[in-house]
């Protein structure tokens, strides 16, 4: 007998469920179709694809760049020349039913604006919209999404809480991190407890919309003054889950004064000191920092010995001192590539101290005003 998935049972429509009667555009593999087709057209026109990321294009004529990005049906492109940006739709359209929206104002949910001295990214209109869902119209304001003493573990004598709704609140902030960094910490903890979510786990996530209407205009800042230097940020918080007493792992990239990558994640393995934890985030934060080089390549920078900041020298000292392999050779393999680029010298890794350590808004929850500084630091403000 058939029957709904736990936590997604509606119970206004009984046991009723949706019958699909036709894929979307008629056909399963639809984006796969329609990326086979507009790549043979593109690269038939002179266009490369990237190295890494294969829904880049890109042609270039003499110093003139034309970069293309793709997401399946909708496209964005954008140019050091203008010549080269209005000949591009009109290629487009002479091949497929495509309409030309104009300067990039909306896409995938994030609001762009272009000015003259920067690009600000937000999702206002989201964030908006969940105080609505949720019924936070009447709820206070509070200045910082995590309180410092909080300590969340499975609560197993807690109050038991809507299954679904706490899932579709943590569905809901995780695509908020798309533009909101300062909240990645906090609703990854709180997304470690969607299985069996007690009263207490929903207190601390209903706490992230209590400071996201505080701040609901809030974005990144892409000033268009600075140069294109690539910094890698990583930092750790040792043994910081209470359930299984792993370590969380933060890192991020900056592009000159740019956020423009960033992630906090619970660590697979437990690690056994705070060294090792600071090794293995420094390993996650170099894959990131190598990935992004090649895709500078694809957009004629090059970038050579890239720093990584980290505030742990005996984690610097792991990477570049072969006597120490003793001390980790039980660190899974993976995370000892590290060694092999700082080797080659495509990485870098410098000691930075904890206070100017930008990672650590990704790793465990701040005072206010260290929070406040480091939102700064990485760009996030309310434009006027």
């Amino acid at each position: 007998m058939l029957s709904k998935p736990p936590g997604f049972e509606q119970k206004t429509i009984g046991d009723k469920v949706y019958k699909l009667k036709k894929a979307l555009y008629g056909l399963k593999q639809a984006p796969r179709a329609w990326y086979d087709t507009l790549s043979q057209f593109l690269t038939d026109n002179g266009f490369t694809k990237g190295k890494v990321d294969k829904t880049l294009f890109r042609i270039q004529d003499g110093e003139k760049l034309l970069l293309v990005q793709i997401y399946v049906d909708d496209i964005i492109f954008g140019s050091t020349n203008k010549e080269l940006c209005d000949k591009f739709p009109n290629l487009m359209q002479g091949k497929f039913e495509m309409s030309m929206i104009g300067e990039l104002t909306f896409f995938l949910g994030l609001q762009v604006k272009q000015l003259k001295d920067g690009t600000f990214i937000s999702q206002t209109k989201y964030t908006r919209d969940l105080m609505k869902k949720f019924g936070m119209e009447g709820e206070s304001s509070v200045k910082i999404p995590m309180n410092t003493s909080v300590k969340m573990d499975i609560d197993a004598d807690g109050k038991h809480v809507d299954q679904t709704r706490y899932r579709v609140l943590i569905g809901s902030l995780l695509y908020l991190t798309a533009s909101r960094p300062d909240i990645t910490f906090a609703v990854g903890v709180c997304a470690r407890f969607q299985s069996a979510p007690k009263e207490s786990h929903m207190i601390v996530a209903k706490r992230i919309l209590r400071y996201l209407k505080g701040c609901q205009e809030v974005g990144l800042w892409y000033p268009k003054e600075g140069g294109f230097k690539l910094i890698g940020y990583s930092d750790s918080d040792y043994a910081g889950c209470r359930v299984d007493r792993k370590s969380t792992s933060g890192t991020c990239q900056m592009l000159g004064n740019r956020l423009v990558s960033w992630f906090s994640k619970k660590q697979n393995s437990i690690a056994t000191s705070t060294s090792e934890a600071e090794y293995i985030a420094a390993s996650n934060c170099c894959a990131q920092v190598l990935w992004m080089r090649q895709q500078l390549r694809d957009c004629e920078i090059e970038e050579k010995e890239i720093p990584i900041m980290c505030d742990n020298t005996s984690a610097i000292a792991i990477t570049h001192n072969p006597v120490l392999h003793s001390r980790t050779k039980h660190i899974d393999v993976r995370y000892h590539f590290i060694r092999d680029h700082v080797e080659k010298k495509d990485i870098t890794l410098e000691y930075i101290s904890t206070d100017k350590q930008l990672a650590d808004i990704f790793t465990k929850p701040l005072c206010e005003s260290r929070f406040e500084g480091l939102k700064n630091e990485l760009g996030l403000i309310e434009l006027i």
